[in-house]
């Protein structure tokens, strides 16, 4: 699935800028616009966090916990009225907790000696 070259922690920097600049095309309102940039941006900082420092385990519960919380903020913050952010919260919410589960150093080591 994934290489040694954690290309999980570049996808995460994409799914994170995608998500903070969703409210540009998506219909929205305010909480939703900032529900969308904050976790987006946080998303990809984490990201760019493993990406410089690799060793960092505890960043991959970090994205986990920011994709799940990305996934129920549509009812949590009341926007899931206005479809294209609430599809944007629940598509990229499962694709980063699944991105960071693959990044865990458990599940990181299967995959490599999976061969």
């Amino acid at each position: 699935m994934f290489t040694d070259s954690r290309a999980q922690d570049y996808i995460a920097v994409v799914l994170g800028v995608f998500t903070a600049l969703s409210p540009i095309w998506v219909d929205h309102g305010d909480r939703a616009m900032w529900t969308l940039v904050v976790l987006g941006v946080l998303i990809a900082l984490t990201g760019l966090a493993q990406i410089s420092r690799p060793a960092l385990a505890g960043l991959d519960y970090a994205m986990g916990l920011f994709g799940v919380l990305l996934f129920i903020s549509p009812w949590v913050m009341n926007f899931q009225a206005y479809n294209g952010a609430s599809w944007t919260a629940w598509i990229v919410g499962v694709l980063t907790v699944v991105v960071a589960v693959a990044a865990l150093p458990q599940v990181a080591g299967r995959l490599h000696t999976a061969h």
